[in-house]
């Protein structure tokens, strides 16, 4: 299975993907969590990421291409794999076609998490909180929504035009949401 989970920064994209990452038996691909991973241990592209991450910017598409493809070449990904965090750009969306067609395979589903912007921002915060992020002040997180709804939403007409785009209301228990991606993924063909 070859999927992207798609949302606004907050929608639960993370935590889903990890239930829906198993269910598949596919590895779980976060940009999020390999930039962190960079900056923690402070990569020459960890600290180009942690100039845009900072400022709720999107990183380049040149590195997190390179990044994306460098992972899905894996070993793990091979017989499928679920995206959280890419694509974000139409140049992107371009680019993950070229390196899905080149194996041979095709993107089976895009889930799109649906979540009441305010609802996003509290949740942030209180991550922001629990988790000790620094790159979760307001102003960031009302930042991040601004670049996901001018860069990203355009994709979830993309991939609706193609008819591969499943939305999932992302309010409610994370059980209850998991449960209503996986009634939604019952019916998917695998490429």
């Amino acid at each position: 299975m070859r999927l992207i989970l798609m949302g606004p920064p907050g929608a639960g994209k993370g935590t889903q993907a990890k239930f829906v990452a198993e269910h598949f038996g596919v590895p779980a691909i976060s940009t999020g969590d390999i930039f962190r991973a960079n900056v923690s241990e402070g990569t020459e592209l960890g600290i180009e990421a942690k100039r845009y991450m900072d400022a709720g910017e999107y990183v380049p598409d040149e590195v997190t291409n390179k990044m994306v493809r460098n992972r899905i070449d894996e070993d793990d990904a091979k017989p499928g794999f679920l995206l959280d965090g890419y694509p974000r750009t139409l140049a992107q969306v371009e680019e993950l076609d070229g390196m899905i067609a080149f194996t041979g395979h095709s993107l089976d589903a895009v889930v799109c998490l649906t979540v009441d912007a305010d609802e996003i921002v509290q949740r942030l915060l209180q991550r922001a909180q629990v988790e000790g992020r620094a790159d979760d002040t307001e102003d960031v997180i009302r930042r991040r929504q601004e670049v996901y709804a001018e860069q990203t939403e355009p994709l979830i007409e993309v991939y609706r035009e193609r008819g591969i785009l499943i939305s999932v209301d992302g309010m409610g228990p994370v059980d209850e949401v998991t449960s209503r991606i996986f009634a939604a993924l019952d019916d998917v063909q695998q490429s």
